[in-house]
Formats: structure tokens, C-alpha cells, sequence
């Protein structure tokens, strides 16, 4: 290191090379002592930094008797002509072009010193940092937010940042100035490009960065996209996953298991009947998280699911057909693509959003971007630096925290806005119902006003609820609640709603599956299903549409599984069979598994039409499970959480295999509903409009012992509608109400084999068919088999 004096001053030239080291590694610290009558002391502090090019440090001195004088002039790092550095500005977070260049502004309080770090694609695979930019305590930080302008050519160009302060856990601090994180309000994640592909060197976890947008990034073309809009009474939702929805080789798409596959497939869901897809997590994730061979299935586990959030702005790279080219913009282009394209077929498009935990987990979890930014805000900690576990995933998202909750807002908002999407389902919902770290009246109100609340207690008014509900945006979306959580907080019927939220209406699905499979005392509870589960939601002011009617989704048993097992097969999950759920209320119609006799598959067909059709005339929205619409089997697996392979592929053989059967039954039940103005109504049905029955028009029989529940329904359009189900073992002659001038027709019978289960127009011979009814209708009389569900219609009688 030259050092040159002259009478007392003197320069100071350090030659900083690039480095990922440590703080403590990079420290320069320079002790001089000269005697010229007095003395200098010059101290260097931590850089914790590096630059592209020489930093000069001068300092002098004035030199006195007994005079000990300590200054340090420090010179603006010289970054060349690659970027021009300005203080920049708070507001927006996250990177945002403007002004011909970009303003990068991050939330970090608890950060004594931060560094922007510019990474280009080639220095990320070596990981490396191609250029660090200290940000100054004094210009580049307002309040809590650090922040910098920079001028210059980000092609190519990644970033994130290093920022120093305490690592002390049990103060609830993980800061690590040797670790590059990411800024949660990233538009675009870039690490590795291809789904399941190891990083550099076998790296399941490689060093991530965020895209530098640029003012071109917005020039997606979207051609007049506008929101459909539906009133969400009308909806049919199908819960999708994006990658397995084409990944399996029958799809024969182009471009297999990505938001392009899916676009190639959007009609099969137009025949379906489906006018919206819930999109399980399409948030940056590592799916690599549980990377380890699979000794049972041959084959490698995965994070196939998606929850376990590594950024909630970023879409999931990996789901496009183009990797990271271009450093996601054509990622991000492409799920623009897929949502576009749905909205042209009438299809609005719904996010599984995670904001309950991240991929961070517990103390024993990677450093990725919101525990290095600042883990106390972002997290809920007990005092001695605990993570709380809500989620069962290791942490618990802080999202009543005022700057946590601003986050989310801003993050839904973003979706909407700039991906067009039509709303979210909240993924363990009951978290953001809790109160937050630090709750207490003076951090969220400004004045004590009683005593501290203790984190994670449930809230009557929960603030982040309150700011999506009321948000100007926000408000207008659909806006759906997985109103539970892993910490025991059960919330169905009861979730703080402002009008406007819905519910996965987790006791619809086990009722429904308990009275189909004809266990005692459920009939009253399943009419109430019926009826939109007013017992739930109209004492709250809600209405049907508020309850999303489901009887499978990706978590838990299949359609067909639900009639094929009485306990879950897990073992290739490799857990010993321990996880999942152990209380799934199936029934496998007599004999366990997929192989069985005649008679046994004969009624588990029947068993799905029931289900089907129960979920069909049942007020509320239905949603339906990707695949159950041609019997999709998991072959008893009840949690598929970390399989890349047939189990969570939609397998489009199997469902030509079955067009003429189930799918055609689940398809002509979907378009009756729609044709139907009485399936989907605005308000719970009165006795104006429905009649329950029993064996005998109008005695319905609510006793624990009633294994059957029929009703009639005034429809406009169908004019009246009859629909019973008989869950007993016991076949049923049953009575049908009188309407003089009028005869019942038979319409659908799960008892028969297809296609005369649905009696559509085109159906050969459907008039013969009618006929062999004939004699017990014109007795008013209608025989239901066991364990079956019929709708009749009621039209002129011409012989009358």
C-alpha cells in the first residue's frame, strides 16, 4: 500500500478488490503515527463494500504541540462510467425506472449499514458481485428506507443487497453482511432457468437475484384486456397447478408444464363448463427445498405445490417455457400471456397467494431476502427470538406489522393491476387475522389504550383485513379465505369479511362426504349444505356466494381416491406414512384399492356422479380438483406436497379414456347449472321457491337415522326442478309431488350407466329410455337404487 507524506499531510491510496468476505474480513484499519512535533492518528472504519475502481481516502492533519487531530475526508466511491450515483428517493420500494435511470429504495430499520450489490447474469452462476454501492446512513437513508439513483446500462444486470447490523437471534436479528438477499418488492427472481435443475456445482439453493427493470418492461401488449367481472355467483372454479396440468406426455403440448402449456389447454376447460382457475402458487419458489432421492418411486423429491414463498412479486420463473432469458422479462410476459389468452375463452383467473410464511422457515432456515432485510419486521418473534409457527412451516408472516401489511397491500395491488388477475385465495387465511409482534397500543395507535396484546391473538378488526377490504382496488376483486390455520384458529363462518370475502368452506366438503357415504344424522346439516350453509353465513350477513363448495382439492384425497380408500397411502412421500390427513371421511365401497370387483367400481362411479352432482345443485360456488373430472387417482396419496411426476399429472390419456363417461357426466352437469337461474342465487332460498320431501312429497324426514333429502326448486328457466338423494343401502320407491296438468320427467340418475345417466337430447334412444319409467310415473312414483341421486323435470302433461 504506497503511502506518501509531505510536511505532515500525506495520501492514501487502498487498491479494493471485489469480494463476497465478510464484514470482518474487509475491514482496513490504519494506526499512523509521525512525529513532526504532534501526532496523526488516521483510523479507517469497516467499507463493507467494493468498488470497480480505486477508492481514494485523503487525509491531513494539523500538526501542534500535544495536538492529537483524528480526520478522515472520504472521497465518492469512482464507479467509472458505468453508473452515476444520486441520493436517490424513499418512495416507491423496490427498483423503479424513472428519470432515465432507476431508483432502488428497500425497508430495512433495523440495519446499521447497507449495500446495493449490481450482479450481472455471467458473475451470478460464479457467484460473484460485479459491483457494490454503499449506501451513506446520512444521504441514502429517510426513516427506515435506504435508498440510491443510479444512471447507467443495466442490461443484463441483476441486483439485491448486503446489509450489516446484528446477527443475534434471540434479539430476533439475523443480519449477514456476507450474504446478498433479495428485496421483497422484486419484480423478477433469476437463479436458475429450468424446473428441477440443480444449480452451479449441485446447488439446491444458488445465489438468487432480482431484475433491473428498465421503462420498457410495460409494453406488453395486452389488447384491450379488460375484467370480466363475473358476479361470483356465477363462477365455477377449477383448481389448477400449472406444471402438472400439461408436464404429463400425453398433453402433446409444445411447450409442456408451463403457463404456454396451459394456454394450449384453456378449451378442455371451456368444455368443462369452468368460467374461472384458481392458479395454485405461481410465486417464486424453490422447488429444489426438498430435493432428495425417492427410493419408493425412483425419482427425486420436490416442492411441487409452491407453498413456500421465496418472493411474492416475482411469478415463477421456472413455470415459463423461457427460463430466465432475458432475466424474466419474457417469463413475466408469458403469465401475462396465459391470463390474457383465459380472459379471450371467458375465464377469470384467481392467484393462491401464501402470506402466512415463507421459504425462510424457522432459525434453522436459509437467509434469503426478508430475514437479512430485517427479520424482526417481517416475522413474528416471541421476546427471546422464538419464531411463532402458525403456518407449520417454521415461521409465521408478521402481516398485522404496519410496514408488513403495507406490503401485502402493495403486492396484491401489483398483481392486479399489472397482471390483470381477477382475484386471490389466501392461503391459511387465519394468519393475517392475528395480531402482529410488537402489538401493543402505542406501536399501532400512537397511545397505550389498555393492556399488551399478546402476539398471534386472533382480532376482531384485523388491520391488514381492513386495508385489503376497503382498498380502492382491492375491494373490487375476488377476495376467497382458507379460513383456518395450523395453530388451531378455525374460522369458517366466522372470518372477518367487511361484505366481501368468501370462504373455503371446509364444512361443506366433510359433511357432504359424510352423508354421500351414508353416515347417519348428517341429513339436516347436508340440506343446510345445499341451501349455500345459510347456518354459517347468513346470521353474518353474508350471502351463498360467500361459500366456495368444495368436496376435493390438492390437499387430501382425490375424487376417485375419496371412493377408493378408507386410509391414506403415503408411503412414497417418504415419511413412514405420518403425514397427511388421517380423517378424510372416505369410503372405499368395499374392498381397499384400485383393484376390486364388478359390483364395487360399478358404485364408486356411482359414488362420484353423487358427489358431483350434490356439489352442482348446492348454492354457493362450486370448485372442482384438477383432474377429478375424469377420475384422477393418486393411488391413495392424501398429500402429493413433493411429487414431480404422474400422481400430480393431469394425464390426458386418461381423461379421451373417459370422455364418454364421467367427463361427460361432469360436463353436462356443469352447463344444467349454468342453464339453471335457480343454482346460483343472490340470497339464501326461501319457501317460496324451495320445498324439501321426503319418501312423501312434503314430510322430509330429519331424524339421525335419514340417510335421504330431496327437494323441489322453482327455476325460471327450467320451470321446476325435483333432486333427491338416497344414501341408504336400501333401494326406495318414492313418492313425487302432484302438479296437476304436469308430469315428472326423468333428466339424471346416478344409478344408471352412462349415457343414461344424463338424459341430454342426444342421447340414443332417450325417448325409449323415458319410456321405461312410464308406469311408475304415471303412479307419481320414481325408483331411486341404493346410494343414488336423481333430478326430474317437470313438463306438460300431454295426455292429460
Amino acid at each position: 500500500m504506497p503511502v506518501l507524506m509531505s510536511m505532515g499531510c500525506f495520501t492514501l491510496t487502498h487498491n479494493a478488490s471485489c469480494s463476497l468476505l465478510p464484514s470482518s474480513q474487509r475491514v482496513l484499519e490504519l494506526h499512523s503515527h509521525f512525529n513532526f512535533g504532534g501526532r496523526i492518528r488516521v483510523t479507517l472504519t469497516p467499507l463493507n463494500t467494493r468498488v470497480s475502481k480505486n477508492l481514494n481516502i485523503t487525509t491531513c492533519a494539523a500538526v501542534g504541540n500535544g495536538i492529537e487531530t483524528d480526520t478522515a475526508v472520504v472521497e465518492k466511491p469512482q464507479l467509472g462510467s458505468r453508473f452515476q450515483v444520486s441520493r436517490g428517493y424513499p418512495a416507491p420500494l423496490g427498483a423503479t425506472p424513472q428519470d432515465g435511470g432507476v431508483n432502488f429504495a428497500i425497508y430495512s430499520l433495523n440495519a446499521v449499514s447497507a449495500t446495493l450489490c449490481l450482479i450481472s447474469l455471467s458473475d451470478l452462476q460464479h457467484n460473484q458481485v460485479t459491483d457494490c454501492i454503499p449506501l451513506d446512513p446520512l444521504i441514502n437513508k429517510t426513516g427506515g428506507v435506504w435508498h440510491v439513483f443510479l444512471k447507467g446500462d443495466f442490461k443484463d444486470m441483476l441486483y439485491g443487497y448486503k446489509f450489516d447490523g446484528k446477527f443475534s437471534p434471540q434479539e430476533g436479528h439475523y443480519f449477514d453482511s456476507s450474504r446478498v438477499v433479495l428485496d421483497p418488492y422484486a419484480k423478477a427472481v433469476i437463479s436458475r432457468g429450468e424446473f428441477g435443475a440443480l444449480g452451479p456445482d449441485g446447488n439446491c439453493w444458488p445465489q438468487m437475484a432480482g431484475m433491473v427493470p428498465s421503462s420498457d418492461d410495460n409494453e406488453f401488449d395486452w389488447e384491450g384486456d379488460l375484467p370480466l367481472k363475473y358476479p361470483q355467483k356465477d363462477l365455477v372454479i377449477y383448481e389448477m397447478h400449472v406444471r402438472g396440468f400439461t408436464k404429463h406426455e400425453s398433453s402433446k403440448t409444445k411447450f409442456p408444464g408451463t403457463y404456454l402449456g396451459v394456454v394450449e389447454k384453456l378449451d378442455h376447460l371451456k368444455e368443462l363448463g369452468v368460467n374461472c382457475v384458481e392458479l395454485m402458487p405461481c410465486h417464486e419458489f424453490n422447488e429444489l427445498e426438498y430435493f432428495s432421492y425417492n427410493s419408493v418411486l425412483g425419482d427425486y423429491k420436490v416442492n411441487f405445490w409452491g407453498y413456500s414463498t421465496i418472493n411474492f412479486f416475482s411469478p415463477m420463473i421456472r413455470y415459463s417455457s423461457n427460463g430466465i432469458r432475458n432475466c424474466g422479462r419474457d417469463g413475466i410476459n408469458e403469465m401475462k400471456f396465459m391470463i390474457k389468452e383465459a380472459h379471450k375463452r371467458g375465464i377469470e383467473v384467481i392467484m393462491d397467494v401464501v402470506f402466512n410464511h415463507t421459504a425462510e422457515g424457522n432459525e434453522k432456515g436459509p437467509i434469503i431476502s426478508f430475514r437479512g432485510v430485517d427479520n424482526s419486521i417481517y416475522y413474528m418473534v416471541a421476546p427471546k427470538g422464538e419464531f411463532y409457527n402458525y403456518s407449520g412451516c417454521g415461521n409465521t408472516f408478521n402481516s398485522n406489522h404496519p410496514v408488513v401489511r403495507q406490503f401485502i397491500v402493495d403486492c396484491l395491488r401489483y398483481w392486479v393491476t399489472e397482471f390483470h388477475v381477477d382475484g386471490f385465495r389466501f392461503d391459511l387465511a387465519s394468519i393475517m387475522t392475528r395480531g402482529s409482534s410488537l402489538w401493543d397500543g402505542v406501536n399501532v395507535f400512537g397511545d397505550p389504550i389498555g393492556d399488551l396484546m399478546t402476539t398471534g391473538t386472533p382480532l376482531g378488526s384485523p388491520p391488514l383485513i381492513d386495508m385489503i377490504s376497503n382498498d380502492p382496488i382491492l375491494r373490487g376483486v375476488k377476495l376467497i379465505a382458507e379460513a383456518w390455520d395450523a395453530g388451531g384458529l378455525y374460522q369458517v363462518g366466522t372470518f372477518p369479511h367487511w361484505g366481501i370475502w368468501s370462504e373455503w368452506n371446509g364444512k361443506y366438503r366433510d359433511t357432504v362426504r359424510q352423508f354421500i357415504k351414508g353416515t347417519d344424522g348428517f341429513a339436516g346439516a347436508f340440506a343446510e349444505c345445499l341451501c349455500g350453509s345459510p347456518n354459517l353465513y347468513q346470521g353474518g350477513g353474508r350471502k351463498p356466494w360467500n361459500s366456495i363448495n368444495f368436496v376435493c382439492a390438492h390437499d387430501g384425497f382425490t375424487l376417485a381416491d375419496l371412493v377408493t380408500y378408507n386410509n391414506k397411502h403415503n408411503l412414497p412421500n417418504g415419511e413412514d406414512n405420518n403425514d397427511g390427513e388421517n380423517h378424510n371421511n372416505s369410503w372405499n365401497c368395499g374392498q381397499e384399492g384400485e383393484f376390486a370387483s364388478t359390483l364395487v367400481r360399478k358404485l364408486r362411479k356411482r359414488q362420484m356422479r353423487n358427489f358431483f352432482l350434490s356439489l352442482m345443485v348446492s348454492q354457493g360456488v362450486p370448485m372442482i380438483y384438477m383432474g377429478d373430472e375424469y377420475g384422477h387417482t393418486k393411488g391413495g396419496n392424501n398429500n402429493t406436497y413433493c411429487h414431480d411426476n404422474y400422481l400430480n399429472y393431469f394425464q390426458w390419456d386418461k381423461k379421451e379414456e373417459s370422455s364418454s363417461d364421467f367427463f361427460r357426466f361432469c360436463r353436462l352437469m356443469t352447463e344444467f347449472r349454468q342453464e339453471c337461474e335457480s343454482m346460483g342465487l343472490d340470497d339464501f332460498p326461501t319457501a317460496e321457491r324451495l320445498q324439501w320431501h321426503g319418501h312423501s312429497p312434503g314430510m322430509p324426514d330429519w331424524s339421525e337415522t335419514s340417510r335421504f333429502v330431496a327437494f323441489t326448486m322453482v327455476d325460471s328457466v327450467k320451470g321446476e326442478i325435483y333432486i333427491a338423494f338416497n344414501m341408504s343401502h336400501l333401494p326406495s320407491a318414492i313418492t313425487l309431488p302432484e302438479r296437476p296438468g304436469y308430469r315428472w320427467e326423468p333428466f339424471v340418475d346416478t344409478s344408471k350407466p352412462a349415457p343414461y345417466d344424463f338424459l341430454s337430447p342426444d342421447v340414443p334412444g332417450r325417448e325409449i329410455a323415458i319410456q321405461q319409467y312410464a308406469q311408475f310415473l304415471d303412479a307419481n312414483l320414481y325408483p331411486m337404487l341404493s346410494y343414488s341421486s336423481i333430478i326430474l323435470l317437470l313438463t306438460p302433461d300431454g295426455s292429460a
